[in-house]
């Protein structure tokens, strides 16, 4: 099982210094992966945590991509609804190319009422828009010529499609996930109720002639009691997660840098 941990790309700790410091400290730890949020537009009365301040997550990992040079670099997960599929399939595959074929995509549907109005989309239609635009990215990786709006266009650089992870709840992720993912993004799960979700998804996906896809778990540890930090990776990895990316908030640079060791030693990496 592979062992990242989330990047605050808002708030207080999304300056260059702090965000290059912690993609630093992961990087060097060993851990496998940094991974960043989505959100465009917070309204006043949501901001509490971040003060409305959220950096761009795809301007976010080109520029990680630039200052780190072996880390996996996720997003968990890009609100496909909110953006135009062709800028944000060029976009997708210009960090993937220029990053070495880095990148983890997460991908899902959105939820924030305030940021649909904000966009001016319509929230009832953001399921078919997503799968509209998994459609259109999965499309543009298989070809070098694509056809948009009547016209015909090359689609380059043309890098190895990143791996596509479907966030969200089942059964609308789980189908998803077989028919345009490479695996399953769940928020809160456990290791007592993955099996059975696994094992759900596992249908899901033989019906649709798949494999079962990778299980991406985000969560919490506990970090200040090393050996049960262990058992819960530990637990994860035996029911059959493919990674464990660490969530949480941290003041600064220092805390993370603690929080990243804590991490690396419960996954044996230290």
């Amino acid at each position: 099982m592979h062992i990242g941990i989330t990047l605050r790309n808002m708030g207080d700790q999304s300056t260059p210094e702090t965000m290059s410091a912690c993609a630093s400290a992961a990087e060097a730890a060993g851990l496998e992966s940094i991974w960043v949020v989505d959100h465009i537009a917070i309204p006043p009365d949501a901001a509490e945590g971040s003060n409305g301040r959220y950096v761009d997550p795809l301007v976010s990992l080109a520029w990680l991509a630039g200052i780190t040079r072996r880390i996996r670099l996720g997003v968990g997960v890009l609100i496909l609804p909110y953006r135009p599929p062709l800028p944000t399939a060029k976009q997708i595959a210009s960090i993937q190319s220029l990053s070495g074929e880095r990148l983890l995509l997460g991908a899902g549907v959105g939820w924030m009422d305030p940021e649909f109005r904000a966009l001016g989309v319509d929230r009832h239609q953001r399921g078919r828009n997503t799968d509209d635009t998994l459609a259109f990215i999965r499309a543009c990786f298989d070809n070098d010529e694509m056809t948009a709006n009547g016209q015909t266009f090359l689609f380059r650089p043309r890098p190895s499609r990143p791996p596509i992870y479907i966030g969200g709840s089942p059964p609308h992720a789980f189908k998803r996930a077989a028919k345009f993912g490479d695996g399953w993004l769940p928020m809160g799960m456990t290791p007592e109720r993955l099996p059975q979700a696994r094992a759900e998804y596992g249908e899901i996906c033989a019906a649709a002639g798949k494999p079962v896809g990778e299980v991406v778990v985000m969560g919490g540890l506990p970090l200040n009691d090393h050996g049960a930090a262990a058992q819960v990776l530990d637990d994860f990895r035996n029911a059959g997660a493919a990674r464990f990316v660490l969530g949480g908030r941290y003041a600064n640079s220092d805390e993370y840098r603690l929080k990243v060791d804590a991490l690396a030693a419960a996954g044996g990496l230290l």
